[in-house]
């Protein structure tokens, strides 16, 4: 079938299988033009493995350090009539670049949060790789089914506190700039998100593998986070998403300890704002990524998701000078939130408007970036074929 991007609010329903790989091999040749990753992983899980900042971990891992990876991910394959996701098809294209390369990869399609997911994985490891020396966690969801109890939780994208929000906000549908108005979140509502998004279940993650036996001495694990500047406080650090951040922050002291016995260590990475099929979701943020975008551009300090996760294991986790900040978190939004950037930033913020912000900010940008993940508006790639979108992922034949 012919694939064209449908795309229904801050969701693209559509993803081209070529254009997806085009993405894929694009961030391999990325990692491979810097050259080896001295003193990398060689064994590698990914938890959330298929898109963004996991997708692009594993990249890193794989092609900076010629690791052997495994990713988990929840995803559809697509059918005769019907594209899958794009995680689908850039797990395809990765497994394909992989072995081309003489690369192991290995990956499990299903619920991440399960406690069946963690037997299988380990059997797995045990079976292929004896030990993983390094465990990504980079998960993205909704909602969260409890493993031990069955309840279901649900995650919003709420403020705290006793007074609704109201900011700048941008439709990424039309480019207008508006405003948004968004009701404070309650006791329940923040509980929830943490439930999701928190640290319990990169914890579970790492018990399991730990009482298994297949972490390796040395080990690192990683889950990411965002801080942001003030202005996206509000909906993000100081709401419940932030709420979730914290609990994350909270498990990494936990994990440092636990992970003691095999000299192992826990770490949260705080990347930059990019455009990730998580970030369009949350209101105010794209805004502001278009405001960044512009300004990172200009003074040439631009990157995203893999040259971030290419830095972060070449320059913070594999260099032995991981120059952690005051909360012992790793940070490589370092450039993003520069004070002179952010000044910037802060002040085209104040003025933007629908009619300036061709000017002011990277919309155009934003868009392509948008389409990117979902495998569209890639150079080399013909649109009007006919495409496959019933390819497989090897690893899952």
């Amino acid at each position: 079938m012919i694939v064209a991007p449908k795309i229904r609010g801050f969701i693209c329903t559509t993803a081209h299988p070529t254009g997806c790989a085009k993405h894929v091999a694009e961030q391999i040749a990325v990692v491979k033009s810097r050259g080896p990753i001295a003193n990398g992983p060689k064994k590698v899980l990914v938890v959330g493995s298929s898109t963004g900042y996991g997708l692009s971990s594993r990249i890193a891992a794989a092609f900076g350090s010629g690791a052997a990876t495994m990713g988990v991910f929840f995803e559809k394959p697509g059918e005769a009539e019907r594209c899958g996701t794009a995680g689908w098809y850039n797990s395809a294209a990765f497994e394909t670049e992989a072995k081309a390369a003489g690369l192991y990869a290995r990956s499990f399609n299903g619920d991440a949060f399960s406690d069946a997911m963690k037997d299988t994985v380990i059997e797995a490891i045990k079976a292929d790789l004896g030990q993983v020396d390094c465990v990504i966690y980079s998960l993205a969801s909704p909602r969260r089914t409890h493993p031990k109890t069955g309840e279901v939780f649900k995650s919003v994208l709420k403020p705290i506190g006793s007074a609704s929000y109201t900011n700048k906000n941008l439709n990424t549908g039309n480019g207008v700039v508006n405003e948004v108005t968004i009701e404070p979140a309650n006791e329940d509502e923040i509980a929830q998100t943490v439930a999701v998004m928190g640290g319990e279940d990169w914890e579970m993650w790492i018990d399991a593998l730990q009482s298994a036996g297949v972490l390796a001495e040395g080990v690192q694990t990683v889950a990411y986070s965002y801080i942001g500047p003030e202005v996206t406080w509000p909906i993000y650090k100081n709401g419940t998403i932030g709420r979730a951040k914290e609990d994350l922050e909270r498990v990494q002291r936990v994990l440092d300890g636990k992970l003691a016995s095999l000299k192992g260590k826990a770490w949260v990475s705080v990347n930059k704002a990019l455009v990730t099929q998580a970030s369009s979701a949350i209101p105010v943020v794209p805004l502001y990524i278009s405001l960044l975008y512009k300004a990172m551009k200009a003074e040439g300090t631009h990157e995203d998701c893999i040259e971030q996760m290419d830095r972060l294991f070449r320059e913070r986790l594999y260099n032995g000078n991981p120059q952690p900040d005051e909360a012992g978190r790793i940070r490589v939004d370092d450039w993003e939130m520069k004070p002179a950037l952010q000044e910037l930033v802060g002040k085209r913020w104040a003025e933007v408007n629908t009619e300036n912000l061709a000017q002011l900010g990277d919309f155009e940008g934003y868009q392509t970036s948008f389409l990117r993940l979902f495998g569209f508006g890639l150079e080399g790639v013909d649109y009007n074929a006919e495409v496959d979108v019933s390819i497989g992922v090897p690893s899952l034949a």
